[in-house]
């Protein structure tokens, strides 16, 4: 299902544009950077480690069917598809541009289910509409242009917007690009936003930096518990949880560990 919820006016740096090499196929703003990939014989695989890391959320959230999860940028549809195949949760995602959406459905797969909803707007409008507030258990942030190089929504503002949609507790992830001028004052909004903890996974894909804000007591666990968690991720959802939540503990442990140590 799409809501087309703001009027959109698209401009040619938006154009949508498909490349494919090795049995993946890649969505381009017509530049050569990438902006989402889908291998074609197993659609809902997260290609791009980026786009894993995105999901690293999974950590400190167990979805169920009562959740809902927000997806700010379509792109390739592909937090979209996994979300979909590994949870039971409502799941809204915002995509500015409707040509992307359109490429989505033509060349990407992309989902027809009564959990997906896509509402084309801009996300700073979406994060301030009060009908959003403390829905979102997680909130997956990935909205860049053409250029590629710094996220097109970042200011403070924003973040402490998304902190709102997001229930209490509740935990955000952002693909920044680490090597731009944008990171820095990236990180300082969401940690004016989300005081209770920020962590930076390692770099990926080029630039990609994932960064974790978390809402409410959701880090105050013990390192054990943890890292059954992150197991428990790891076996169900095949993606590479440990690595994640051993870079999560270093920085935990370095500012101090917020609960036991046991």
């Amino acid at each position: 299902m799409v809501v087309c919820a703001e009027h959109y006016e698209p401009w040619e740096a938006d154009e949508p544009t498909v490349s494919e090499a090795s049995g993946v196929r890649y969505l381009h703003f017509g530049t050569e950077w990438i902006q989402g990939a889908m291998r074609l014989r197993r659609p809902n695989d997260l290609v791009l480690a980026y786009t894993q890391q995105m999901m690293a959320w999974l950590l400190l959230v167990e979805p169920s069917a009562e959740d809902e999860l927000g997806i700010l940028g379509l792109g390739a549809g592909s937090l979209l598809r996994f979300s979909l195949r590994h949870t039971q949760s409502r799941i809204t995602t915002v995509e500015w541009n409707p040509m992307v959406t359109a490429v989505c459905r033509s060349h990407f797969r992309l989902p027809e289910s009564p959990r997906s909803v896509i509402e084309h707007c801009d996300a700073a409008d979406w994060v301030d509409k009060p009908q959003n507030f403390g829905r979102y258990s997680a909130l997956m942030v990935d909205l860049y242009d053409a250029t590629a190089q710094g996220p097109v929504r970042g200011s403070p503002e924003f973040y402490q917007g998304c902190a709102r949609v997001l229930t209490d507790p509740g935990v955000i992830t952002v693909n920044l690009f680490g090597e731009h001028a944008s990171f820095e004052p990236n990180l300082e909004g969401l940690r004016e936003a989300f005081p209770d903890g920020v962590l930076v996974l390692p770099e990926v894909d080029a630039g990609n930096r994932i960064a974790i804000g978390v809402k409410g007591g959701l880090l105050e666990l013990s390192v054990g518990k943890f890292l059954e968690r992150a197991e428990s991720v790891e076996r169900q959802y095949r993606l590479p949880a440990l690595r994640w939540a051993r870079d999560m503990l270093e920085q935990l442990q370095r500012g101090g560990w917020p609960s036991r140590q046991t």
